[in-house]
């Protein structure tokens, strides 16, 4: 039986973060408005009306570009792409052909551990279409999301499972929030994906006709459209009718499975010509030095820095870069603290699981890092227990914001370290409970707990428990 290797490559178009749409002012917000609002003559494409660049989107691409490692092309320029679609106004759409903004990038994604590069064909600027909405008595057409600026990132075809073009896909989402240029909400619909996939017998390098699936809009619709289209493609070599020509394929979320809706168009179908209506671009070395100098600290990077720096697991540095807010928060405790270890334990396993069960964010919650490295800091200097830290002095702070030292003044919860005060309880704790005594020295180290656990109750929860421990082990030797 013939073994196959699958070629992916991806088109992710992502929404830019700018004020105003790519060519004229109107907003360039239109979730949840209503429909036909946010528009204007220009993005209805009324005739005589003129474009005009927007600079922040040039602004906001050389952004992303220069974050995905690409070659800025100085002078780059619009073109007219001609198609006929009902949501597309103009009858053709504004986009770049054979001078992009950017080419020649990098996007390096972690998978299975071990690190891997995507090579980045291009990233151009386009505007969008409007919507289109199918009902029982017809179409409808929304044109507020028309000529809002995309980004058109396409990768090679380097990609080789339909995990990896997920893993690829969500590295390039974080990637777009991070630096700013997108905030890539698949919410509202601000990144979606094409993915065209072709198999070829494995050990072989030539590129064998592609299905190009459209329109995908979740990271897990990528990631079934993928699959079902490389076992359609594999049934259909293996019985002698793999396609000889490109085709588009639609993907269908309700039945799950790929559907062909016409032949793949190439570029001489959209008949390209340099947009009349717009002057050339150019990015001076100055506006390059000043958007590289505006993107901050990656993914890829903070991923393998929380590793090395503060010594956290993979999979818990993978967990602080899906949130910027949660992974800054950890840092400045950590760094506060000192003591990274005990940082990461509070913020992912003590922290974050109490809020998730008020149904709060980290972003809602009264509770700072420099408050909670305080709590820390407390426990370090053996203050308070680690025990009352996390079960009662936490959860005061959660809700009311208050600073842990106040906390502990309000509610005596001031850790008892006396050395003869804590023996005072051991001795307390073993005249209460003979028989665990009698049970410890016949060899019997299970029964310790009740001990320990007796000098806490006595002690109202405040001794120490190192200390506590220690003098029982001491007592009992005796």
């Amino acid at each position: 039986m013939t073994k196959f290797e699958t070629v992916i490559g991806l088109e992710i178009h992502a929404q830019l973060s700018t004020k105003t749409k790519l060519f004229c002012s109107c907003d360039n917000d239109s979730f949840n408005k209503e429909a036909n609002t946010n528009v204007c003559p220009i993005c209805m494409g009324f005739p005589g009306m003129l474009p005009v660049t927007n600079k922040e989107a040039l602004e906001k691409g050389l952004i992303a570009s220069l974050a995905l490692e690409c070659t800025i092309n100085k002078d780059s320029k619009f073109d007219r792409k001609n198609y006929f679609y009902p949501d597309l106004p103009n009858g053709f759409q504004i986009s770049q052909f054979d001078q992009p903004l950017g080419v020649h990038g990098n996007l390096k994604i972690i998978l299975n551990g071990e690190k891997k590069n995507i090579r980045i064909t291009r990233l151009h600027l386009e505007n969008d279409a409007g919507k289109l909405s199918h009902e029982a008595s017809g179409t409808l057409l929304d044109f507020n999301r028309s000529g809002t600026p995309l980004a058109e990132i396409v990768s090679e075809p380097d990609i080789r499972t339909a995990e990896e073009a997920r893993i690829y896909a969500e590295t390039m989402h974080k990637l777009l929030r991070y630096s700013g240029a997108s905030d890539a909400d698949m919410e509202k619909g601000m990144m979606r994906f094409d993915a065209s996939v072709s198999i070829r017998p494995m050990g072989e390098t030539k590129l064998y006709p592609r299905a190009e699936i459209k329109n995908l809009n979740s990271f897990r619709s990528l990631e079934s459209a993928i699959n079902y289209e490389v076992k359609r493609q594999i049934e259909l070599w293996e019985s002698g009718k793999a396609h000889a020509t490109e085709v588009t394929v639609g993907w269908d979320e309700e039945k799950q499975m790929t559907k062909i809706l016409r032949e793949k168009e190439s570029a001489a179908d959209y008949r390209y010509f340099p947009e009349p209506d717009l002057p050339p671009l150019f990015a001076s070395d100055e506006l390059i030095a000043k958007c590289k100098a505006m993107i901050p600290e990656l993914p890829t990077e903070k991923f393998e820095r929380l590793i090395n720096d503060y010594k956290v697991s993979e999979s818990d540095a993978k967990f602080y870069i899906e949130d910027l807010g949660l992974s800054n928060f950890f840092e400045e405790c950590a760094k506060k603290s000192k003591n990274p270890a005990l940082s990461n334990s509070f913020v992912l396993s003590i922290l974050m699981s109490k809020l998730n069960e008020v149904e709060q964010k980290l972003s809602d919650t009264k509770i700072t890092a420099t408050d909670l490295a305080d709590l820390i800091l407390l426990i370090d200097s053996g203050t308070i227990s680690n025990n009352v830290a996390k079960s009662t002095i936490l959860d005061e702070m959660i809700s009311t914001g208050d600073k842990p030292e106040n906390i502990i003044k309000k509610l005596g919860l001031t850790q008892i370290s006396d050395t003869s005060e804590i023996e005072d309880f051991c001795k307390k704790a073993m005249e209460a409970n003979p028989k665990a005594v009698a049970d410890i020295k016949a060899g019997q180290g299970k029964a310790m707990g009740a001990l320990v656990g007796g000098v806490i109750k006595i002690s109202g929860g405040k001794a120490n428990p190192k200390m506590v421990n220690d003098i029982l082990n001491k007592l009992l030797l005796q």
